[in-house]
């Protein structure tokens, strides 16, 4: 069984992984609440107010 030679440091995953986010159109959402349009499963900021799915946080 294939063993790794050296250990991988968090930075350079954390590199790779980058690009992974926002790289299509289906990660951004828009909310119907406020029309602000955000990243999927993240809570976002509206003039000052927490929102998460469409609902006031706090």
């Amino acid at each position: 069984m294939a063993v790794p030679k050296r250990k991988i440091s968090k930075t350079r995953g954390r590199k790779r992984r980058t690009h992974w986010k926002a790289n299509d159109a289906l990660c951004i959402s828009t909310c119907s609440e406020t029309g602000q349009a955000h990243l999927r499963h993240r809570a976002y900021y509206v003039n000052g107010v927490l929102y998460y799915k469409g609902k006031i946080l706090q």
